[in-house]
Parts: C-alpha cells; structure tokens; sequence
C-alpha cells in the first residue's frame, strides 16, 4: 500500500475517533479495533508500540482529540525518511 493510501486511511480513522465524542460507548469498539488497525497498517516494532499507544489514546475520553493515525503517518513517512536520507548524505 502507497503512502498517501496509508495517510487518507490515517484520517478516516482518526475522524472515526471522533465518533466518541457524540457516542461515547463507542469507545469500548473502538479502543481495541483502532489498535489492530494499527498494526495492520504499520508492520514490526513501530506498529506494535503505536496500536498500544492508540489503544490508550482512545480509552481513555480525555485524549481522544490526538490523531493517533496521522501523527504515525507523520513519523514513519516524513521524519524518519528525513532522518534516512541525512545519513545517506554524510
């Protein structure tokens, strides 16, 4: 799957969060679906800490507001390439 597929999915699954704050027994779905999306979406060590991180995020009512999905899209596609090609460089 391409970058921008993983980031438009990174999106609606964040919007989906949001769906708690109108119904919040949403949550007790969404906690744990959001984190096995996660892993499914971002392989190995990184997917594995995200999903337990996002499962937090979004049991807990107080942090639903953090894009979980797009702050990922963000590490794994923009600051870690750059921190790729910095090395490459030198």
């Amino acid at each position: 799957m391409n970058s921008y597929k993983k980031l438009a999915l990174s999106l609606l699954f964040d919007a989906l969060g949001y769906v708690s704050f109108i119904f919040p027994p949403f949550d007790f779905i969404w906690a744990p679906l959001s984190a096995f999306l996660m892993t499914k979406l971002y392989k190995g060590n990184k997917g594995r800490v995200a999903a337990v991180i996002t499962f937090i995020e979004e049991a807990l009512p107080i942090l639903d507001v953090v894009p979980t999905f797009t702050l990922m899209w963000l590490y794994t596609f923009v600051f870690t390439k750059q921190k790729s090609q910095k090395k490459a460089k030198v």
